[in-house]
Order: structure tokens, then sequence, then C-alpha cells
């Protein structure tokens, strides 16, 4: 499925020109290496793009950008194989930069061999091609020595970026007329580009992707863009071992994927994944995602709808939109398509959503999701409708649901991978969340409770865990005083507990009853109540209306009928931190017209 949805997207991309012509690459440059008509460097030309992009809330900051080059194929070779107009440093000069200085010496004289391939390459490449560039380019590869320039002005100012930049060719005095795109150079490639191919070793054999007799590829072009993985790319498909192999095919042959579906579908997903519009980071999973059409509205909105960003879209309008969907969730209104026809989206377009994470070899496909678009947009809204709790309806991003499984006194812990992907599905299908979610919030609310606090996204996560595990809505968005559940009903009392005592205390105490008895009381109610019901008693004293709490307390204990669970299992300490977090909200209710603070 993947593979051919690939190809079908690039035919859509080919259509619109965003895809590259046979023959070339992508290529990210830093740098314009300017050369006199004698080959020497006169300026070495900053060209990338300035950028800003957000460093924390409400903070901006500049980033500098390279620009993308469309230059001969590039090579993916691991060894030393130098390409037609190179691009990387230590080809082109021959030289490494350690602690800060540039030297042509190293243990397996790699930058020496480099720079000698690219040379006798290109020398060969260009051999009978004049124009006044590649004259400039050919006399730079003559005389350039890397001995000699170890003190060259103008890489030791590149600094630590020389390493890790790409370089382009011009003329002095004519920066925007680069080498790579000389008609005449163009043409010399193309041509030995069509060579090359017909030389190579050729099998036939029936794609297993088109049905039709082809081609098979041996190698598969690298993916790149994937975080994590190698800088040079990875591969989707590959076969390295031997054990590998079936009825005596080696290598990619095993796949039996033609040249022209390996072409189409590495430079399509190399493409979604070149664009930020295409691709979301959730921890060391790169989620890449795209709509079946030449459109990319559908991709903002879901962007939008799973980060809380916004691209291409007016902001009042998607957030208004958002509202709608959130809305009609709760009302149980399926209005979708009104939603997205006003959205010029097309509902019925299949969305595809894949996970990517690298490994030692190749790149792992975590999920591959295909959805109608309109399916994908009601899920996402009956999702944020599950984990709503309160009055006000707020719309969460994935991101602030993923930050909430983490300590938050850690800077390095990282959210399972299986448990994002298992969520994310579960979100886009509208099936039971996993309950590894359950255990992990439930843990992360018990441990972390000493900051005083259990927010409204923890307490959500909870609540929509639950109902959707028990195919119910037990637990309803706010404040539910019907609902008998002990469980529920010991954290409603809890929270009355803690109210008393922050009033008795003037709000004094640096430590309450929860720092000291959350996580035993949601586990062991039986052990830990009678004791806090005593400590109750010294607290009622010191109030200035004793009754108020003592008809609450009472009205929850009588319900409880006296009898404290001896200990709760994990559902139903989620209910206990669900009544807790209700009851505890709803003391605030008279103060929230005055602006002050809705979580506890």
């Amino acid at each position: 499925m993947l593979i051919n949805a690939l190809c079908s997207y690039y035919d859509i991309l080919a259509e619109s020109g965003k895809v590259l012509p046979d023959g070339y690459s992508r290529v990210k440059i830093h740098y314009i290496i300017s050369l006199t008509e004698d080959g020497r460097i006169d300026d070495v030309i900053d060209c990338q793009k300035t950028e800003e992009i957000l460093a924390g809330k409400n903070k901006v900051k500049e980033k500098k950008v390279p620009l993308d080059f469309i230059m001969p194929q590039r090579t993916e070779k691991t060894g030393i194989e130098a390409n037609f107009v190179e691009h990387r440093p230590v080809y082109i000069f021959g030289l490494n930069l350690e602690k800060g200085k540039l030297t042509s010496q190293d243990d397996k004289h790699k930058a020496e061999k480099s720079h000698r391939d690219f040379v006798k390459t290109n020398l060969e490449l260009i051999e009978g091609l004049n124009s006044p560039l590649i004259m400039a380019y050919k006399n730079f590869m003559i005389k350039w020595n890397p001995a000699m320039e170890t003190e060259n002005q103008w890489l030791l100012k590149l600094g630590n970026n020389y390493g890790k930049s790409g370089f382009a060719f011009c003329l002095s005095g004519n920066p925007d007329q680069l080498l790579h795109d000389d008609p005449v150079l163009k043409r010399k490639w193309e041509y030995i580009y069509t060579l090359r191919s017909r030389n190579q070793e050729n099998i036939l054999a029936q794609c297993a992707v088109t049905g039709q007799m082809a081609s098979i590829a041996r190698l598969h072009s690298k993916i790149k863009g994937v975080y994590g993985g190698l800088a040079t790319g990875s591969v989707l498909i590959g076969f390295n071992n031997e054990s590998e192999n079936s009825y005596g095919h080696e290598r990619a042959y095993n796949s039996n994927i033609s040249e022209l579906v390996m072409k189409k579908y590495t430079e399509a997903l190399n493409f979604l994944l070149s664009s930020d519009k295409h691709k979301v980071l959730l921890d060391d999973m790169t989620i890449v995602f795209w709509a079946m059409n030449e459109k990319e509205n559908c991709e903002d909105l879901f962007m939008r709808m799973l980060s809380g960003q916004q691209e291409e879209m007016n902001a009042d309008q998607t957030e208004q939109m958002l509202r709608a969907m959130l809305q009609d969730a709760r009302d149980a209104r399926i209005t979708e398509m009104r939603l997205l026809t006003d959205a010029s989206i097309d509902p019925d377009v299949d969305f595809y959503m894949l996970g990517l994470k690298p490994n030692a070899s190749r790149l792992s496909v975590k999920f591959i999701i295909r959805k109608k678009y309109a399916d994908v947009f009601w899920n996402i809204a009956d999702f944020q409708k599950n984990i709503q709790i309160g009055d006000e309806s707020k719309w969460i991003s994935f991101n602030k649901k993923k930050k909430i499984l983490v300590s938050p006194k850690s800077k390095n812990e990282k959210v399972n991978p299986a448990l994002i992907s298992k969520l994310f599905e579960s979100i886009i299908y509208g099936g039971i969340y996993p309950i590894s979610l359950l255990e992990t919030v439930i843990r992360r609310v018990k441990i972390d409770s000493t900051d005083g606090k259990v927010n409204s996204v923890q307490a959500g996560i909870i609540k929509g865990c639950l109902n959707k595990i028990e195919r119910k809505e037990d637990l309803k968005v706010s404040l539910d005083v019907t609902n008998t559940n002990q469980a529920y009903l010991c954290g409603r009392l809890f929270a009355v507990l803690e109210k008393l005592q922050q009033d008795a205390s003037r709000n004094t105490l640096n430590r309450t009853i929860k720092d000291a008895y959350f996580a035993s009381a949601s586990a062991k109610p039986a052990i830990v109540f009678p004791k806090l019901i005593r400590l109750a008693q010294n607290h009622l004293n010191k109030v200035k209306y004793p009754i108020y709490y003592n008809k609450m307390m009472g009205e929850i204990i009588e319900q409880l009928r006296g009898e404290f669970p001896e200990t709760l299992m994990l559902k139903e300490q989620g209910k206990f931190i669900i009544g807790y977090y209700q009851q505890y909200q709803s003391f605030f209710r008279k103060t929230e017209k005055s602006g002050e603070e809705e979580e506890v």
C-alpha cells in the first residue's frame, strides 16, 4: 500500500512540476565559491536565507537556512566517489577542519583521495566543453593544491561551518549564474546519465507494484530528512544479509520493485520529508502526511489540529473551524462536510499518515494509515471532545498531550515510541486509547503531585481513556454529584478535605495533605481516609463556615455508605483523580469571571 500510494502521489506532483527530473538531485547549498577566470577563489558568498522560528512561548529567533539547488544526481555510495559538479568540501578542497585548523592530512588519507577523485572525475566529464565558467572551474581543479591552502582566508572564515556546508560555483561578478545551471554542462551530464542507465545490469521481472514486466532496481535511492537518520540518507527497502535472499536473488532484487517505481516512491517521499508542511516530529518519530491531491490545505489544517501550528490558512478562520468542530462533536452533530467545504477541502480525498524511525540499517515504518479526510477530521474532533474537562472547550495540541507523559523534572525523558504510535492510531481510527496511556498519565499524576497540581490535560486524558475503555460516558465533562462510583467519591472527598485544610491555614502551608497523601489515598483509601477525617476535625474549628464543609463531607460519606474501598485498581485510581479534579475545580467557579486560574 505504501509504495503504491507514494507512486500515485509522485504522479500528482509531476503534473504540477514539483518533483525532480530524472538524473538530478536536490542539494542543500550554503555557500557559493566565486572563481576568477584563472581559477582562483576571490570570494565565498553566503547564500543562506534567514527565517524566523519559534523559540519558546512568544519568542522568535532568526535561523539561517541553506538553499535547495537542483544539481546532477548525487552518488549514494559510502566509499569515495566524486559527483559531477561536486558540492562536498572535502572533495572540492581536499581539506579537513580539525580543532579550528585546516589540514590535508588524516590517518586514512581520505581528504587526499577524495580530492584526487574529484579532480580526475570532473576533468574527464568537462573534457571538450568550453564556456568562461567551465574554464574557470577547470583552472581551479588544475591549480588548487590542498597542502598549500591550509591558511586560506576564505575557508578559515567559515569556521565550524566549513565541514557541514554545501558549495556551488560561480564566475566572479556573476553570482546568479551557477556552474550546475550552465546549459553546455547540463547537456553533457544528461548524455552521460543516459549512457550509464543503459549500461546498468538489467534484470527483467514482474514488478510487485505495477504487475508489469520491467527492469528491477538493484539498489534503492536513499531517503533523507527523517529525524535521527544518517546525513547521507537511509533506505526504506534493502536486503543486506544472505539469510534474506530467496530464489537466488540478492539485495533489492528480492523486492521485485522496478526502477521506475523505485524512482517514483523515493522521490515522492523525499519531497514530503523536505517540507515542514508534510511532516511533524514527535520525540524520535517522524510523522509524514499527505492528501492525494496537488493542494496543501488538507495538510495545513491537519498540522493545525495536530500541533497547534498554522501555515497557509488564516489563523482566525482556522481557530473558528476548530471551535466549530469541537462544539459539533460535543453536540454529536456531524457537520464536517460543511466545515471542510468552507475551507475548500475535499472531504472524500484519501489522506495518508506514515510514522518513520531509523534503525541501524534502514528506515523502520512504525505505522501507515489511510483514511478519508472527513473521517480523520471527525475522529480528531471526537478525541478532543472525549478529553474535554470543564465547562469551557479548549483545543489541546498533540504536543501538549505528549508533554504530560514525561516528568517535568526531567530534561531527557522521552515517551515510548510504541505508545505514541498506538495513541496516534487510536485517535485517527477513533478506537480505544492504549491502556499504557492511562497507566502513564496516572503514574505522572501520582509521582509529580508534589508540585500541587493536577492539570486539565492530565485529567482530560484520564477521563477520555476511561470512557473509551468502558464504552460509555460515566465520567462527565464537569462535576457530577450523581456519580456514586466509590473511587470517584473518594477523589471528591479528598478535594474537600484539602480545601478545608487550605482555608483553615489561610493558604499559608508549604505542604498540604495532597503532597503527603494523594498517591496513597488513590491506591489504599481505607488506610488513609480515616486519618484524614480525624485531621479534618481540627481544621473545622478554624474555618469561618464549618457547616459548609461538614455538609459536603457528610453527603459524600453518606454515598460511600460509611465504608472506604480497601484497594483501587488502575481504572478506579483514574476515577479517583477525576473526582478530585472536578470537585476542586468547582470551588473556583464563582471566581472565574474575575479571571482567576481554573486549574488547581
